[in-house]
């Protein structure tokens, strides 16, 4: 079972930066999309931004301009930098990732455990 494992989250003031990385646990034939998601407490969970196997990227609106994705050539680590962060930017960030473990294998979803942000003055 490929596992995520994300870590930089913590407790920032507004206008600080922070940055998230994810760590896929081990080797895949193919991965076709990876991407941070946010959840707050009575919401549903959001995209915050995506990368695509060809590089391309896409951004939720509210944070154009201010985070960036990107991926370490191998493509097991997973990042986002966030800059000029803000309150509305607290929650819970979650890795995504659509695969294939093997080349037989269906291509399947998969998710990390989350890590906190927290934006307050």
């Amino acid at each position: 079972q490929v596992e995520l494992v994300e870590s930089g989250g913590g407790l920032v003031q507004p206008g600080d930066s922070l940055k998230l990385s994810c760590v896929k646990s081990e080797w895949t034939f193919k991965i076709f999309v990876m991407g941070w998601y946010r959840q707050v407490p009575g919401k549903e969970r959001e995209l915050v931004a995506k990368i695509t196997s060809d590089g391309s990227t896409n951004y939720a609106d509210s944070v154009k301009g201010r985070f960036t994705i990107s991926r370490d050539n191998a493509g097991n680590t997973l990042y986002l930098q966030m800059d000029s962060l803000k309150p509305d930017d607290t929650g819970v960030y979650y890795c995504y990732a659509d695969l294939k473990i093997s080349w037989s294998s269906r291509r399947t979803d998969h998710w990390g455990q989350g890590t906190q942000v927290t934006v307050s003055s």
